[in-house]
Protein backbone atom coordinates (compact mmCIF):
# COMPACT_ATOMS: atom_id res chain seq x y z
CA UNK A 1 0.00 0.00 0.00
CA UNK A 2 1.67 3.39 -1.08
CA UNK A 3 0.88 6.50 0.69
CA UNK A 4 0.44 9.76 -1.04
CA UNK A 5 3.36 12.55 -0.64
CA UNK A 6 3.00 15.33 1.53
CA UNK A 7 1.03 18.63 0.41
CA UNK A 8 2.42 21.93 0.68
CA UNK A 9 0.13 22.77 2.64
CA UNK A 10 0.26 19.70 5.15
CA UNK A 11 4.76 20.23 5.17
CA UNK A 12 3.77 23.99 5.86
CA UNK A 13 2.25 22.28 9.30
CA UNK A 14 4.60 20.21 10.35
CA UNK A 15 7.00 22.64 10.06
CA UNK A 16 5.00 25.08 11.99
CA UNK A 17 4.98 22.56 14.98
CA UNK A 18 8.51 22.05 15.13
CA UNK A 19 10.35 24.42 17.62
CA UNK A 20 12.68 27.43 15.67
CA UNK A 21 16.21 26.50 14.93
CA UNK A 22 17.30 29.09 17.50
CA UNK A 23 21.19 29.41 18.55
CA UNK A 24 19.25 28.46 22.15
CA UNK A 25 18.09 25.27 21.02
CA UNK A 26 21.47 24.76 18.58
CA UNK A 27 23.39 24.85 21.86
CA UNK A 28 20.95 22.92 24.28
CA UNK A 29 20.97 20.10 21.68
CA UNK A 30 25.22 20.19 20.95
CA UNK A 31 25.75 20.60 24.81
CA UNK A 32 23.37 17.63 25.54
CA UNK A 33 24.59 15.45 22.70
CA UNK A 34 28.37 16.10 23.81
CA UNK A 35 27.48 14.94 27.52
CA UNK A 36 25.23 12.14 26.15
CA UNK A 37 28.22 11.00 23.96
CA UNK A 38 30.92 11.89 27.43
CA UNK A 39 28.63 9.57 29.25
CA UNK A 40 28.07 6.84 27.17
CA UNK A 41 31.57 6.62 26.52
CA UNK A 42 32.83 6.61 30.45
CA UNK A 43 29.73 4.01 31.31
CA UNK A 44 31.32 1.51 28.24
CA UNK A 45 35.15 2.00 29.06
CA UNK A 46 33.66 1.11 33.09
CA UNK A 47 31.65 -1.84 32.36
CA UNK A 48 34.44 -3.24 29.79
CA UNK A 49 36.91 -2.75 32.47
CA UNK A 50 34.73 -4.34 35.28
CA UNK A 51 33.85 -7.20 32.52
CA UNK A 52 37.51 -7.77 32.11
CA UNK A 53 38.60 -7.74 36.24
CA UNK A 54 35.70 -10.15 37.94
CA UNK A 55 36.93 -12.71 36.07
CA UNK A 56 37.53 -16.54 37.45
CA UNK A 57 40.90 -16.01 36.87
CA UNK A 58 41.21 -12.80 38.97
CA UNK A 59 39.18 -14.58 41.75
CA UNK A 60 41.80 -17.57 41.77
CA UNK A 61 44.70 -15.23 41.28
CA UNK A 62 43.65 -12.95 44.34
CA UNK A 63 42.67 -15.61 46.42
CA UNK A 64 39.24 -14.22 47.49
CA UNK A 65 36.65 -16.71 49.42
CA UNK A 66 33.11 -17.44 49.67
CA UNK A 67 31.50 -19.70 51.69
CA UNK A 68 29.28 -21.70 49.68
CA UNK A 69 27.17 -24.44 50.72
CA UNK A 70 27.61 -28.14 49.17
CA UNK A 71 24.40 -30.17 50.51
CA UNK A 72 25.12 -28.92 54.08
CA UNK A 73 29.10 -28.51 54.07
CA UNK A 74 30.83 -25.16 53.44
CA UNK A 75 33.95 -25.51 50.65
CA UNK A 76 34.65 -24.25 47.14
CA UNK A 77 36.21 -20.80 46.06
CA UNK A 78 34.24 -18.16 44.15
CA UNK A 79 34.84 -15.25 41.66
CA UNK A 80 32.56 -12.51 43.53
CA UNK A 81 33.53 -12.33 47.16
CA UNK A 82 30.77 -13.60 49.66
CA UNK A 83 27.90 -14.33 47.98
CA UNK A 84 24.17 -15.79 48.84
CA UNK A 85 24.50 -19.37 49.64
CA UNK A 86 23.46 -21.32 46.98
CA UNK A 87 22.88 -25.39 47.18
CA UNK A 88 24.45 -27.71 44.85
CA UNK A 89 24.46 -31.23 44.65
CA UNK A 90 27.05 -33.33 46.29
CA UNK A 91 29.08 -35.16 43.58
CA UNK A 92 29.98 -39.07 43.70
CA UNK A 93 33.18 -40.67 43.19
CA UNK A 94 36.80 -39.85 42.80
CA UNK A 95 37.06 -36.83 41.60
CA UNK A 96 34.37 -35.21 43.84
CA UNK A 97 36.25 -32.44 45.25
CA UNK A 98 37.42 -31.13 42.12
CA UNK A 99 33.79 -31.42 40.41
CA UNK A 100 32.40 -29.25 43.71
CA UNK A 101 35.22 -26.77 43.34
CA UNK A 102 34.12 -26.40 39.16
CA UNK A 103 30.24 -26.15 40.70
CA UNK A 104 30.85 -23.27 42.40
CA UNK A 105 32.97 -21.12 40.44
CA UNK A 106 30.53 -22.13 37.93
CA UNK A 107 27.81 -20.60 40.03
CA UNK A 108 30.05 -17.92 41.02
CA UNK A 109 30.66 -16.54 37.55
CA UNK A 110 26.99 -16.77 36.97
CA UNK A 111 25.91 -14.39 39.81
CA UNK A 112 28.76 -12.38 37.89
CA UNK A 113 27.37 -12.38 35.22
CA UNK A 114 23.53 -11.19 36.42
CA UNK A 115 25.76 -8.47 38.34
CA UNK A 116 27.41 -7.09 35.45
CA UNK A 117 23.77 -7.23 33.36
CA UNK A 118 22.06 -5.48 36.32
CA UNK A 119 24.63 -2.96 36.19
CA UNK A 120 24.32 -2.35 32.98
CA UNK A 121 20.71 -1.55 32.76
CA UNK A 122 21.24 0.50 35.72
CA UNK A 123 23.79 2.74 34.22
CA UNK A 124 21.51 2.84 30.62
CA UNK A 125 18.49 4.37 33.24
CA UNK A 126 21.12 6.44 34.73
CA UNK A 127 22.47 8.08 31.49
CA UNK A 128 18.46 8.44 30.28
CA UNK A 129 18.13 10.56 33.35
CA UNK A 130 21.35 12.39 33.60
CA UNK A 131 20.92 12.98 29.72
CA UNK A 132 17.47 14.88 30.14
CA UNK A 133 18.89 16.49 33.24
CA UNK A 134 21.82 17.77 30.86
CA UNK A 135 19.12 19.28 28.07
CA UNK A 136 17.67 20.89 30.65
CA UNK A 137 20.55 22.51 32.44
CA UNK A 138 21.82 23.42 28.90
CA UNK A 139 18.70 25.21 27.80
CA UNK A 140 18.72 27.30 31.24
CA UNK A 141 22.91 27.87 30.63
CA UNK A 142 22.05 28.79 27.08
CA UNK A 143 19.16 30.89 27.93
CA UNK A 144 21.26 33.02 30.41
CA UNK A 145 24.46 33.05 28.04
CA UNK A 146 22.51 34.55 25.41
CA UNK A 147 20.39 36.88 27.25
CA UNK A 148 22.25 40.15 26.23
CA UNK A 149 21.86 39.28 22.82
CA UNK A 150 18.31 39.30 23.27
CA UNK A 151 18.82 42.43 24.66
CA UNK A 152 20.64 43.96 21.90
CA UNK A 153 18.00 42.35 19.42
CA UNK A 154 14.72 44.25 21.54
CA UNK A 155 16.50 47.02 21.74
CA UNK A 156 18.09 47.82 18.14
CA UNK A 157 14.41 46.38 16.52
CA UNK A 158 12.87 49.44 19.25
CA UNK A 159 15.38 52.26 18.11
CA UNK A 160 14.21 54.18 14.88
CA UNK A 161 15.27 57.72 13.56
CA UNK A 162 13.30 59.56 15.97
CA UNK A 163 15.14 57.43 19.17
CA UNK A 164 18.37 57.19 18.10
CA UNK A 165 19.80 58.99 21.26
CA UNK A 166 19.20 55.40 23.30
CA UNK A 167 22.18 53.02 23.61
CA UNK A 168 22.58 49.54 24.99
CA UNK A 169 24.73 50.09 27.69
CA UNK A 170 25.22 46.34 28.28
CA UNK A 171 26.50 45.80 31.78
CA UNK A 172 28.81 42.77 32.96
CA UNK A 173 32.08 41.15 32.12
CA UNK A 174 34.20 42.76 29.16
CA UNK A 175 33.40 39.34 26.67
CA UNK A 176 32.18 38.92 23.39
CA UNK A 177 28.23 40.17 23.52
CA UNK A 178 29.54 43.13 26.01
CA UNK A 179 31.58 44.16 23.43
CA UNK A 180 28.96 43.26 20.44
CA UNK A 181 26.86 45.94 22.25
CA UNK A 182 29.88 48.45 22.95
CA UNK A 183 30.31 48.08 18.83
CA UNK A 184 26.49 48.75 18.04
CA UNK A 185 26.38 51.76 20.69
CA UNK A 186 29.20 53.39 18.23
CA UNK A 187 27.16 52.28 15.41
CA UNK A 188 23.88 54.14 16.75
CA UNK A 189 25.98 57.10 17.61
CA UNK A 190 27.53 57.45 14.28
CA UNK A 191 24.02 57.09 13.26
CA UNK A 192 22.68 60.16 14.99
CA UNK A 193 25.69 62.23 13.93
CA UNK A 194 24.87 61.13 10.50
CA UNK A 195 21.09 62.23 10.95
CA UNK A 196 21.55 65.01 13.11
CA UNK A 197 23.85 66.62 10.02
CA UNK A 198 21.13 65.76 7.68
CA UNK A 199 18.31 67.35 9.53
CA UNK A 200 20.48 70.64 10.38
CA UNK A 201 21.97 70.86 6.85
CA UNK A 202 18.27 70.82 5.66
CA UNK A 203 17.17 73.38 8.34
CA UNK A 204 19.70 75.17 7.38
CA UNK A 205 19.45 75.39 3.90
CA UNK A 206 15.65 75.94 3.74
CA UNK A 207 16.61 79.05 6.25
CA UNK A 208 19.52 80.82 4.60
CA UNK A 209 17.93 80.09 0.99
CA UNK A 210 14.56 81.52 1.58
CA UNK A 211 16.00 85.09 1.54
CA UNK A 212 17.92 84.77 -1.58
CA UNK A 213 15.28 83.21 -3.55
CA UNK A 214 12.65 85.77 -1.76
CA UNK A 215 15.11 88.71 -4.01
CA UNK A 216 15.33 86.83 -7.19
CA UNK A 217 11.72 86.73 -7.32
CA UNK A 218 10.87 90.41 -6.04
CA UNK A 219 13.96 91.46 -9.16
CA UNK A 220 12.39 89.69 -11.76
CA UNK A 221 8.68 91.41 -10.49
CA UNK A 222 9.95 94.39 -10.85
CA UNK A 223 11.87 94.43 -14.28
CA UNK A 224 8.45 92.32 -15.14
CA UNK A 225 6.07 95.06 -13.87
CA UNK A 226 8.07 98.05 -15.17
CA UNK A 227 6.35 99.38 -18.35
CA UNK A 228 9.11 101.95 -18.89
CA UNK A 229 11.89 99.18 -18.30
CA UNK A 230 14.85 99.93 -20.47
CA UNK A 231 18.04 97.45 -21.75
CA UNK A 232 19.56 99.05 -19.11
CA UNK A 233 17.78 98.26 -16.30
CA UNK A 234 17.13 94.71 -17.48
CA UNK A 235 20.93 94.43 -17.60
CA UNK A 236 21.09 95.68 -13.70
CA UNK A 237 18.27 93.57 -12.53
CA UNK A 238 20.22 90.82 -14.68
CA UNK A 239 23.59 91.42 -12.77
CA UNK A 240 22.18 91.52 -9.69
CA UNK A 241 20.92 88.47 -10.08
CA UNK A 242 23.80 87.05 -11.38
CA UNK A 243 25.29 88.30 -7.87
CA UNK A 244 22.35 86.75 -5.89
CA UNK A 245 23.30 83.36 -7.84
CA UNK A 246 26.83 83.47 -6.91
CA UNK A 247 26.08 83.53 -3.02
CA UNK A 248 23.75 81.04 -3.00
CA UNK A 249 26.27 78.56 -4.33
CA UNK A 250 28.67 79.94 -1.75
CA UNK A 251 26.09 79.29 0.28
CA UNK A 252 25.48 75.84 -0.76
CA UNK A 253 29.38 75.37 -1.17
CA UNK A 254 29.62 76.11 2.58
CA UNK A 255 26.56 73.68 3.43
CA UNK A 256 27.75 70.62 2.01
CA UNK A 257 31.38 71.46 3.46
CA UNK A 258 29.62 71.68 6.73
CA UNK A 259 27.66 68.60 6.77
CA UNK A 260 30.40 66.65 5.46
CA UNK A 261 32.10 67.62 8.65
CA UNK A 262 29.32 66.41 10.80
CA UNK A 263 29.53 62.67 9.46
CA UNK A 264 33.41 62.47 9.81
CA UNK A 265 35.88 61.14 8.24
CA UNK A 266 36.01 57.95 5.72
CA UNK A 267 38.97 57.84 6.05
CA UNK A 268 42.48 59.12 7.05
CA UNK A 269 45.60 60.26 5.23
CA UNK A 270 49.22 62.34 6.08
CA UNK A 271 48.83 65.82 6.22
CA UNK A 272 51.17 68.16 6.01
CA UNK A 273 49.56 71.24 8.38
CA UNK A 274 52.20 73.40 7.30
CA UNK A 275 52.67 73.43 3.74
CA UNK A 276 48.96 73.96 3.10
CA UNK A 277 49.43 77.04 5.99
CA UNK A 278 51.88 78.47 4.03
CA UNK A 279 50.05 77.99 0.22
CA UNK A 280 46.88 79.49 2.18
CA UNK A 281 48.81 82.62 3.65
CA UNK A 282 50.72 82.94 0.32
CA UNK A 283 47.10 83.25 -1.56
CA UNK A 284 45.44 85.48 0.76
CA UNK A 285 44.21 89.03 -0.47
CA UNK A 286 45.24 91.15 3.36
CA UNK A 287 45.37 94.59 1.73
CA UNK A 288 46.18 96.96 4.61
CA UNK A 289 46.82 94.30 6.90
CA UNK A 290 50.33 93.17 8.22
CA UNK A 291 50.35 89.21 7.96
CA UNK A 292 53.45 87.67 10.20
CA UNK A 293 53.77 84.06 9.72
CA UNK A 294 56.10 81.45 11.13
CA UNK A 295 55.49 78.41 9.42
CA UNK A 296 57.54 75.22 11.60
CA UNK A 297 56.74 71.46 10.47
CA UNK A 298 53.86 70.18 11.45
CA UNK A 299 52.29 66.30 10.56
CA UNK A 300 48.73 64.66 10.98
CA UNK A 301 46.56 62.64 9.72
CA UNK A 302 42.92 63.44 8.35
CA UNK A 303 41.37 64.82 5.52
CA UNK A 304 43.85 66.94 3.21
CA UNK A 305 40.68 68.97 1.43
CA UNK A 306 39.11 69.65 4.69
CA UNK A 307 42.29 71.06 6.34
CA UNK A 308 42.64 73.50 3.75
CA UNK A 309 39.54 74.42 4.21
CA UNK A 310 40.14 74.87 7.76
CA UNK A 311 42.85 77.26 6.93
CA UNK A 312 41.23 79.03 4.44
CA UNK A 313 38.20 79.93 6.74
CA UNK A 314 40.12 80.93 9.64
CA UNK A 315 42.03 83.15 7.48
CA UNK A 316 39.78 84.80 5.90
CA UNK A 317 37.79 85.39 9.09
CA UNK A 318 40.74 86.91 10.81
CA UNK A 319 40.98 89.33 7.41
CA UNK A 320 37.50 90.14 7.00
CA UNK A 321 36.79 90.47 11.07
CA UNK A 322 39.72 93.04 11.65
CA UNK A 323 40.41 96.73 11.62
CA UNK A 324 42.08 99.17 9.36
CA UNK A 325 46.09 98.94 9.76
CA UNK A 326 45.55 95.51 11.59
CA UNK A 327 47.61 92.72 12.06
CA UNK A 328 47.64 88.86 11.64
CA UNK A 329 49.69 86.24 13.13
CA UNK A 330 50.06 82.69 11.41
CA UNK A 331 52.36 80.02 13.17
CA UNK A 332 52.65 75.77 12.73
CA UNK A 333 54.46 73.83 15.22
CA UNK A 334 54.64 70.65 16.91
CA UNK A 335 54.28 70.59 20.76
CA UNK A 336 54.20 67.54 22.53
CA UNK A 337 53.57 65.38 19.37
CA UNK A 338 50.21 67.14 18.23
CA UNK A 339 50.44 69.54 15.15
CA UNK A 340 49.60 73.04 16.44
CA UNK A 341 47.84 75.94 14.38
CA UNK A 342 47.69 79.08 15.68
CA UNK A 343 46.00 82.47 14.33
CA UNK A 344 45.46 85.94 15.45
CA UNK A 345 44.35 89.21 14.94
CA UNK A 346 43.45 92.69 16.00
CA UNK A 347 39.96 93.92 15.98
CA UNK A 348 37.59 95.19 18.29
CA UNK A 349 37.05 93.47 22.24
CA UNK A 350 34.61 90.15 21.70
CA UNK A 351 32.34 89.42 25.05
CA UNK A 352 33.72 86.21 26.90
CA UNK A 353 29.99 84.95 26.36
CA UNK A 354 30.25 85.38 22.43
CA UNK A 355 33.43 83.63 22.48
CA UNK A 356 31.33 80.09 22.08
CA UNK A 357 28.31 81.09 19.58
CA UNK A 358 30.41 82.12 16.74
CA UNK A 359 31.55 78.57 16.33
CA UNK A 360 27.86 77.66 15.56
CA UNK A 361 25.96 77.89 12.14
CA UNK A 362 24.67 81.73 10.38
CA UNK A 363 25.58 83.16 14.53
CA UNK A 364 26.85 86.60 13.60
CA UNK A 365 28.63 89.34 16.16
CA UNK A 366 28.04 93.26 15.49
CA UNK A 367 28.31 94.09 11.86
CA UNK A 368 30.76 97.23 13.07
CA UNK A 369 34.04 94.32 13.68
CA UNK A 370 33.69 93.71 9.96
CA UNK A 371 36.02 95.74 7.65
CA UNK A 372 34.89 93.65 4.05
CA UNK A 373 31.67 92.23 2.72
CA UNK A 374 29.19 90.38 5.34
CA UNK A 375 29.87 86.58 5.47
CA UNK A 376 27.32 84.06 5.36
CA UNK A 377 27.82 83.18 9.21
CA UNK A 378 28.92 79.46 8.58
CA UNK A 379 33.14 80.40 8.49
CA UNK A 380 33.76 79.51 12.04
CA UNK A 381 31.20 76.87 12.10
CA UNK A 382 32.71 74.90 9.45
CA UNK A 383 36.25 74.99 11.22
CA UNK A 384 34.49 73.81 14.41
CA UNK A 385 32.65 70.55 12.26
CA UNK A 386 36.05 69.90 10.66
CA UNK A 387 38.52 70.00 13.52
CA UNK A 388 35.47 67.54 15.29
CA UNK A 389 35.73 65.16 12.33
CA UNK A 390 39.80 65.44 12.68
CA UNK A 391 39.40 64.68 16.67
CA UNK A 392 41.32 68.36 17.24
CA UNK A 393 40.69 70.55 20.06
CA UNK A 394 39.94 74.08 19.74
CA UNK A 395 40.72 76.51 22.13
CA UNK A 396 39.62 80.71 21.59
CA UNK A 397 40.33 83.47 23.50
CA UNK A 398 39.61 86.82 23.43
CA UNK A 399 42.25 89.48 24.91
CA UNK A 400 40.69 92.49 26.06
CA UNK A 401 42.83 94.95 23.94
CA UNK A 402 40.58 93.37 21.13
CA UNK A 403 40.84 90.56 18.49
CA UNK A 404 40.55 86.95 18.28
CA UNK A 405 43.28 84.23 19.14
CA UNK A 406 42.22 80.35 17.85
CA UNK A 407 44.43 77.56 18.87
CA UNK A 408 43.87 74.47 17.14
CA UNK A 409 45.41 71.23 18.26
CA UNK A 410 45.81 68.19 15.43
CA UNK A 411 46.20 64.62 16.58
CA UNK A 412 50.07 63.33 15.65
CA UNK A 413 50.66 61.52 12.71
CA UNK A 414 52.70 58.51 13.57
CA UNK A 415 54.94 56.49 12.02
CA UNK A 416 52.29 54.05 10.58
CA UNK A 417 50.07 56.58 9.40
CA UNK A 418 52.74 56.90 6.48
Amino acid sequence: MTTAPLTPLRTGRLRARLPAPTIRLRLTLVYGGVFLCSAAALLAITYVLVHHQYTGSFFMSSGRQAVVSIQGSSSGVIEKGKLNEQSFPVPVGPNAVASSRKIAIAAAQGQSDAALHQLFLDSAIALAVMAALSLWLGWAIAGRALRPLRTITDTTREISASNLHRRLALDGPDDELKQLGTTVDGLLARLETSFEAQRQFVANASHELRTPLTLERTLLELALSDPNASIESYRHTCEQLLAVGEQQERLIEALLTLSRSQRGLDDHQPVDLAAITATAAAAANHDGLALDTNIQPANTIGNPRLVERLVANLLDNAIHHNIDGGQIELATDTRDGHAVLTIANTGPTIPAGELARIFQPFQRLDTTRTTGANGLGLGLSIVQAIADAHDATVTTTAPREGGLHVHISFPAATSTDG
